[in-house]
């Protein structure tokens, strides 16, 4: 659980700051269009989520079968890539919060409900713990 915390903290950061990068920093790049830069910015972060989880938190309960591997963590991925996005879309458009504290807020939210799922989603399907090799007499 720590490295999958601490892959998610670092996965975090690289979300957080690309984020507020695009939407909040020099030029305002994507200032009007906040979900867009959220998208892009989960992306990124999910790569970064995919290296550590591999290579570092479930590395002893990888796959051989890559391609398995790789359409699993896609599709848990894709769930929960689209939490974040969603929860910043209702609080800008539905409850019109804007600016960089709601923003972020929504963001923080969002990413903590997309952690649950990939967690549950890595550990039953797309890492799942290695069966005993058959005894034979």
């Amino acid at each position: 659980m720590a490295q999958f915390l601490t892959v998610g903290g670092v996965s975090f950061i690289v979300d957080m700051g690309l984020f507020n990068l695009l939407v909040f920093g020099p030029g305002h790049l994507m200032g009007d269009r906040p979900v867009r830069a959220k998208i892009i910015a989960a992306l990124a972060a999910t790569f970064v989520s995919w290296m550590g989880n591999r290579h570092w938190t479930f590395s002893e309960r990888r796959s051989r079968r890559r391609g398995h591997e790789l359409a699993a963590y896609a599709v848990i991925n894709g769930v929960a890539l689209l939490i974040a996005p969603a929860v910043l879309y209702v609080t800008t458009y539905w409850v019109g919060a804007t600016g960089p504290v709601a923003a972020n807020v929504a963001s923080v939210v969002g990413i903590g409900i997309g952690t649950i799922v990939r967690y549950v989603g890595y550990k039953l399907w797309v890492f799942p713990a290695r069966r005993p090799a058959p005894v034979t007499a």
